[in-house]
């Protein structure tokens, strides 16, 4: 079928769209900390609010055991919970929005903006799909698009659930910058799929690796996040650094900051997991092969052993802290090398990038 241009233009337009309205939502979290209240209900008296954030965040920073030495104490507002990672999540006394507003009017212009930016990124996504007449995830860029996309929904709905308002500035401020990146070094106009992508199972495998890859992006950042309090913390600790920085005294503690990415990761794993089954399906069927150690398949294999590994020190060792983050951080690092490097500067069977 014939492609068609002017639907890629509206597609471009809501992309450029999203991005301007991210960027409005990052300048509004970035006012909440600056200028938002300073949770005067913890301050002074033990309100609604507070509570129901210490509950929600406490439960999900539950960290448990830790190595000797490996993660700090954590802060006595943090409330006891189980050790168990298994454990289910507390539902919420105050419903979502009631919650939103409480938050003050910063949080409220924030979560506006990124919800109507993730309303015009899904449009731009669904738009680029129809005007190429396929899966809108068919080079680098449409790839790209597609899993910001997935994150900034993604922690949208974790960041309400928990009410982890003070974790957008990060998130979608990584979404501001990959996104602009996408949409000015490797913008692809719309085209039709090599021969070789023509497949339902371009439907399937590679929309598993855009969900996942989508997902990884949030526990990626909340990673950094962490590696920088705990960082802050042991500084504090030392007596090399001042307390009361009050980024940080806004932000989770590093043990709810673990326990968010730990949960996250746990989420994306199965589907990359499904992601990597049905493209080895997807090659017996394309080249008569399970697996060929294509360097894109080898990469995607090990990105694969290094998130298995996190969860798996998780489950059995006890890992938590630094130790845990550089594996996840490693695993994140191995995904970004086989897109932006493997695929587009090593020759193989998966070199459909798009991107010369």
């Amino acid at each position: 079928m014939t492609v068609n241009v002017a639907l890629g233009h509206v597609s471009n337009a809501f992309l450029i769209a999203a991005l301007v309205i991210y960027s409005l939502s990052v300048v509004a979290f970035a006012g909440d900390f600056a200028f938002g209240r300073p949770r005067r209900a913890a301050a002074a008296a033990p309100g609604q609010q507070a509570r129901d954030r210490a509950a929600a965040l406490a439960s999900v920073g539950a960290a448990g055991a830790s190595a000797a030495g490996d993660q700090a104490p954590a802060p006595a507002t943090a409330s006891a919970a189980p050790a168990d990672d298994a454990g289910t999540m507390p539902e919420l006394a105050v419903p979502a929005l009631r919650a939103i507003r409480e938050a003050g009017r910063w949080v409220v212009a924030a979560v506006a903006f990124a919800m109507i930016g993730a309303a015009a990124h899904t449009t731009a996504v669904i738009t680029r799909g129809l005007a190429v007449h396929r899966a809108p995830w068919g080079n680098m860029y449409e790839f790209v698009t597609a899993l910001t996309c997935v994150a900034a929904i993604f922690f949208l709905f974790a960041m309400i659930r928990y009410r982890a308002w003070t974790l957008g500035v990060f998130v979608m401020g990584a979404v501001v910058v990959t996104l602009g990146l996408a949409d000015t070094l490797i913008y692809t106009a719309p085209g039709d799929l090599v021969p070789a992508l023509q497949s339902y199972w371009l439907d399937i495998h590679v929309t598993a690796m855009t969900l996942a890859t989508g997902i990884f992006f949030v526990p990626a950042v909340l990673g950094f996040v962490y590696l920088w309090v705990d960082r802050y913390t042991r500084r504090v600790a030392a007596g090399q650094a001042a307390p009361g920085n009050g980024i940080v005294r806004r932000l989770p503690s590093i043990e709810q900051l673990d326990r968010l990415t730990y949960r996250t990761i746990v989420f994306g794993f199965p589907v990359w997991t499904f992601g990597v089954i049905a493209g080895a399906i997807w090659a017996d069927q394309a080249w008569g092969r399970y697996w060929g150690w294509d360097p894109v398949e080898t990469w995607a294999f090990i990105t694969w052993v290094l998130y298995a590994a996190f969860l798996h020190a998780r489950a059995t060792a006890g890992w938590r802290g630094r130790r845990a983050h550089y594996v996840q951080l490693l695993g994140f690092a191995s995904l970004i090398f086989n897109i932006l490097v493997v695929q587009v500067f090593i020759a193989g069977m998966h070199s459909y990038s798009g991107v010369s």
